[in-house]
């Protein structure tokens, strides 16, 4: 049975603001809904190792989900990272905090991990991706462009594959591409299955 039908008696809930997911969720032809947005402190502890962390805050995202699930819901949260020489590199302050991290990525490796998390009334269960990226080395005058046209404000390491930068940047991605975007749709799609079957 394709997984679609198996979700026509459940209703899968995407905890997150981000476009990219929907977009990727919709893609899948997976039938979803959006959660209500709510607050969640996404601090980690400090000592955490950096590929850790995007599973870690997926999980706090999941627990911090105000209303209750319905025995139909599954709650999918998931939160995406940049790691660059054992550092996160999250969501930039503003844009000269971009162009910082742009800076420590140009001409290097770095690696995308993102944390999964499905939950209903009978369990949790959370899983990782994670994509080797290089790009080569970009201009002072490329990565100024960048962040003043396209505002990747609101991206882990402060860009979008999807957009300018991945075109013009990313000489290879070694892993999911849909993981780099921010949402390993595949490994979704596999996994849900399973957890469905359980």
């Amino acid at each position: 049975m394709l997984l679609q039908e198996k979700l026509h008696t459940r209703r899968l809930l995407l905890a997150s603001q981000s476009p990219r997911r929907r977009e990727l969720l919709t893609g899948s032809g997976l039938p979803y809904e959006l959660a209500p947005k709510y607050a969640c402190d996404e601090r980690y502890p400090a000592d955490m190792p950096a590929e850790e962390v995007p599973l870690y805050l997926s999980r706090l995202k999941s627990d911090a989900y105000p209303e209750p699930l319905a025995p139909k819901d599954i709650l999918l949260t998931a939160d995406t990272v940049v790691v660059a020489d054992g550092r996160v590199l999250g969501k930039p302050r503003d844009a000269e905090d971009a162009v910082r991290m742009l800076g420590t990525l140009s001409g290097h490796r770095h690696t995308v991990v993102t944390g999964v998390t499905l939950r209903d009334t009978h369990g949790m269960h959370t899983f990782g991706a994670r994509s080797e990226v290089w790009f080569r080395p970009l201009t002072d005058e490329e990565i100024a462009y960048y962040v003043a046209t396209y505002r990747p404000l609101d991206k882990a390491g402060s860009y979008g594959v999807q957009e300018w930068i991945g075109y013009v940047a990313i000489e290879r991605i070694d892993g999911s591409f849909y993981n780099v975007m921010g949402l390993p749709i595949q490994k979704v799609y596999t996994e849900l299955d399973k957890f469905l079957d359980r």
